[in-house]
């Protein structure tokens, strides 16, 4: 008996959009588009011709960096050594255009992000536990 390896062809660079509980709360950050602010992030996935996905999860944990995206590299960026980034305080135009911006380029393993989204770069969650644990 053979087993072969499946793959699953070049997955794109994605966004995971957290909109749980303080994520996307107008009543947390008032000044906020949060429904516009998703809405450009779907828009520039739909113009992508399959290069960007984006979806969104009920709670990704770190509610005190709210709004978090979390960017995860293509198959090629991850090929290329990229990671997820983790990016916090996504809460006005320039964060998100600058996210964009990073993806278009091809995002983690791929292209630099700017320095000023550097800037909101968290450690994951589970990365933080463990760093803690050592």
């Amino acid at each position: 008996m053979t087993s072969a390896i499946r793959t699953f062809g070049n997955r794109p660079c994605a966004l995971t959009v957290c909109r749980g509980c303080c994520c996307g709360d107008v009543r947390k950050h008032p000044g906020t588009d949060h429904a516009g602010q998703l809405a450009r992030l779907r828009e520039a996935a739909a113009r992508s011709g399959g290069r960007l996905a984006v979806r969104t999860s009920d709670c990704l944990g770190p509610c005190g960096q709210a709004n978090v995206v979390v960017v995860q590299p293509s198959t090629e960026g991850r090929r290329r050594g990229g990671r997820a980034a983790w990016v916090g305080w996504a809460l006005d135009d320039d964060s998100t255009d600058e996210i964009l911006a990073w993806v278009a380029a091809g995002g983690p393993g791929i292209a630099k992000p700017p320095a000023t989204l550097e800037l909101q770069f968290f450690p994951a969650p589970v990365e933080s536990r463990t760093a803690k644990k050592r």
